[in-house]
């Protein structure tokens, strides 16, 4: 598309206020400027959408939302019951409420009735307002843990999960159609409030929701004077996570003040995701003067959760195959105990999450499914095995997104906090910390340790290196790194399982894992690496995971695997 055409018509039309003809004229000198904001639009996908806020189509804006929300509004007319309504949710975010109204505007315009929540509500609680509610759709207005310049807008389908192809494509393609802003339709909100086509929800959804959390809990023999740092990072999660716990009988939990209340520019800690251990920083010095046993950080849209653990006096944080592997040791240990297990329950992780969870399912009969990253593909997976029959106890992905239970479809922060928060109870009861408990089952499966990281390659040249790399690790694999030999490997491109000298031995089941652009390489002592480039960003996302009986044995093969590929690909 012509940028600079597309400037010019937004600052031509009829439809775009004037505030914001105000904020393109002052980046009228700026052509490099321009050709950001306007050289596409923000791309519509399972994701929904995520950019910076601001005038152009390449940004978050209020225009932006509304063609989005034509284009849902204009699937849902043709595909579903336009009475079964939309339930909206938003974040802390720079304007997150007023996305929140305008999508809500446009629904109502469309005739489709919309419930949309009272203030700011975790992502997880959306997913759950769906199905509670039986409404056809979600909208979550959230960049989860994106820089404070950010916002984005996700979708949900009546089982609670995020859109797949099935609908993101179709909607997509109906946004396209939309030449014109004068197309999309509105209805005041306060006129849709009096109409009831909009409902305010809030309270009475939170007891539906909390009532369910709270059914999850399966001991009562716990230690509940554990002492409990927990932060928001002044997002979504306070009054949720604070609620849960302190009716699970938990009050011993001290929040971080300076991160407590919302706050949209995240000045607390710059970046809010609780994966960097600099979001800590606040939160391990009240946990010092506390002297906490665990220490809790949801992101801000609070469907992710971090920990560190005391343990010999110091702090030491759990990674996300870490704390899934210990969450599903202490859940199916103890369903096992009260005979909640079903010969078809089963666990789902994402194809690049490490395998000690799995095993530790193995040992108590639960079967481990794997699909693509991601929460979409993981819960979409669910609602298919459901239908199947299959029980699902836990789904879980490395970058600390964990879920439990059937009624949230999406990684959930407040399930997540209030079942680690029960699981240390019950081990510091045993005088166990939850480091105790992974160290004992790493000593039981072995030691399963992980390097995962991103190799940046920016611009059209390092466009050009990602594809050059994952063109030969197609075709040049090494077959042995130091003693590991290599023993398959599989192309989720083409779902195909190759041996060593590429003949093809076997395929994934295509039905659970969507062809991507990922390799994933196994050696025969059970170590693997996978790489793959991430559809977002400029960069390579390479994941290693060694394994061996002992742990200095692991670091070994962990260092071996990772210099030879970074040897490798700094050559192509």
């Amino acid at each position: 598309m012509n940028y600079m055409e597309e400037y010019k018509a937004w600052l031509e039309s009829p439809y775009i206020d004037d505030e914001t003809k105000k904020e393109l004229l002052s980046i009228k000198d700026n052509e490099e400027e321009i050709k950001e904001r306007f050289f596409k639009y923000l791309e519509f996908g399972t994701a929904g959408l995520r950019g910076k806020i601001g005038a152009g189509t390449n940004r978050m804006n209020k225009y932006i939302v509304a063609k989005a929300t034509q284009g849902l509004a204009q699937f849902i007319l043709e595909k579903s019951d336009p009475k079964m309504g939309v339930v909206i949710a938003y974040d802390v975010r720079h304007f997150s409420k007023d996305f929140a109204r305008i999508a809500s505007e446009v629904l109502a315009g469309n005739g489709i009735n919309v419930y949309i929540f009272d203030d700011i509500r975790p992502t997880p609680m959306l997913s759950f307002a769906v199905r509670h509610l039986r409404a056809t759709a979600g909208i979550v207005i959230t960049a989860s843990h994106n820089p404070p310049e950010y916002n984005g807008y996700k979708v949900y389908w009546k089982e609670g999960s995020q859109i797949l192809d099935d609908v993101a494509i179709p909607v997509q393609e109906n946004i396209k159609k939309i030449k014109d802003f004068g197309e999309i339709k509105y209805l005041n909100f306060d006129e849709g409030v009096k109409r009831g086509i909009i409902k305010v929800i809030g309270k009475e959804v939170d007891e539906a929701y909390y009532e369910k959390v709270l059914s999850l809990a399966l001991n009562d023999d716990i230690d509940k004077n554990i002492s409990i740092v927990y932060t928001p990072l002044n997002g979504t999660g306070n009054i949720h996570v604070r609620h849960v716990l302190k009716e699970r009988g938990f009050n011993n939990v001290y929040v971080v003040k300076e991160q407590e209340l919302p706050d949209p520019d995240f000045k607390t800690v710059g970046y809010p995701n609780p994966e960097d251990i600099k979001a800590f920083k606040l939160a391990l010095e009240l946990a010092r003067e506390k002297n906490a046993d665990i220490v809790l950080a949801t992101d801000p849209d609070c469907d992710r959760l971090a920990v560190m653990v005391k343990h010999n006096d110091e702090y030491i944080a759990l990674n996300g195959n870490q704390t899934g592997a210990v969450l599903i040791n202490y859940l199916l240990s103890q369903r096992s105990k009260k005979g909640l297990l079903k010969e078809k329950s089963m666990i789902i992780k994402s194809i690049v999450t490490g395998n000690l969870g799995k095993n530790v399912a193995e040992k108590y009969g639960v079967l481990t499914f794997e699909t693509l990253t991601g929460f979409k593909n993981i819960c979409g997976l669910e609602n298919k095995l459901e239908k199947e029959g299959y029980q699902f106890e836990f789904g879980y992905e490395e970058s600390i997104g964990f879920v439990t239970g059937n009624f949230v479809r999406d990684k959930d922060g407040v399930i997540s906090a209030m079942m680690l928060s029960e699981a240390a109870g019950y081990y510091k009861k045993q005088g166990k910390t939850l480091v105790d408990v992974l160290n004992d089952l790493y000593k039981e499966y072995g030691y399963y340790l992980e390097n995962n990281f991103s190799l940046i390659y920016e611009g059209i040249e390092g466009m050009e290196k990602i594809k050059r790399i994952m063109k030969y690790y197609r075709n040049n694999f090494p077959k042995k790194i130091g003693n590991l030999n290599l023993e398959k490997y599989i192309d989720y491109l083409d779902g195909n399982v190759y041996n060593v000298d590429g003949e093809k031995i076997g395929e994934v089941n295509k039905d659970h894992i969507p062809s991507s652009n990922v390799l994933r390489f196994f050696f025969e002592d059970g170590s693997w690496y996978a790489v793959r480039p991430s559809g977002t960003e400029p960069k390579l996302k390479v994941y290693i995971y060694s394994f061996a009986t002992d742990r200095e044995e692991s670091e070994r093969k962990l260092k071996l695997i990772e210099e030879t590929f970074r040897n490798i690909v700094d050559k192509i």
